[in-house]
């Protein structure tokens, strides 16, 4: 009788992600961590910083900046000006919601290591922060799946795959 297979480990070590055509990005924006995943199931988790969970006046708008709870799309990339807040190589991956551009997106910061050394990282006015290293991988990603990335913002997040899926309620 032969032995059955080891299972896979779901979640990747960063130096071992390799991507694929098909992966979702999940966001869970009460622990502030990222999930990228793939169509099988495995993943590859990291930090981010998201929305401040208080009100906020930034150019020229006054608004709530915790990240929104919802299902995006990133159909556009930009490159900002300001790389202070958009870090050194000013990328700005957007989120559209129900196919209309937001004014939320995906970005570095420039002073990464005081980001995400600060805790708690609710520290955004209502984007996704990440680390330039998995801003290089997201980038990539977008760029593999034709110019579409799926994200799925949540605020507490118990099954990222589940989430990434569809399957757990995430609007």
């Amino acid at each position: 009788m032969p032995v059955p297979a080891a299972p896979v480990p779901l979640e990747v070590p960063f130096s071992e992600w390799h991507i694929e055509v098909g992966d979702r990005l999940v966001v869970d924006t009460k622990e502030n961590e990222g999930y990228l995943i793939h169509d099988d199931g495995r993943y590859v988790s990291f930090p981010v910083a998201t929305g401040q969970h208080r009100g906020v006046c930034y150019i020229g708008r006054c608004y709530d900046a915790t990240t929104p709870t919802r299902t995006w799309q990133v159909k556009s990339k930009d490159i900002k000006g300001d790389r202070i807040t958009f870090g050194p190589s000013g990328r700005f991956l957007r989120l559209y919601k129900d196919g209309e551009q937001t004014a939320y997106g995906i970005h570095e910061y420039k002073y990464e290591d005081r980001m995400f050394d600060d805790q708690p990282r609710f520290k955004s006015m209502g984007c996704v922060i990440v680390k330039k290293a998995m801003m290089d991988v997201l980038e990539q990603t977008y760029a593999v799946n034709e110019g579409m990335l799926h994200v799925v913002t949540q605020y507490g997040v118990a099954a990222p795959v589940e989430t990434a899926f569809g399957v757990s309620g995430a609007n």
